[in-house]
């Protein structure tokens, strides 16, 4: 078996478990710190340079 076979069977095997351990959520950011966040974000904005 390659390690790519063994890399499949493993994620094949996982997706299939029933109850497959969560990822740990992290804490939803409040309205306003968001709402801030995109305001800054769209004065930095720059039309035409990445």
């Amino acid at each position: 078996m390659t390690r790519f076979d063994q890399a499949f069977a493993a994620i094949s095997d996982r997706m299939h478990q029933p109850f497959a351990p969560q990822a740990r959520r992290v804490q939803a950011s409040s309205l306003p710190s968001l709402i801030e966040r995109v305001n800054s974000a769209k004065l930095r904005y720059r039309p035409g340079r990445s």
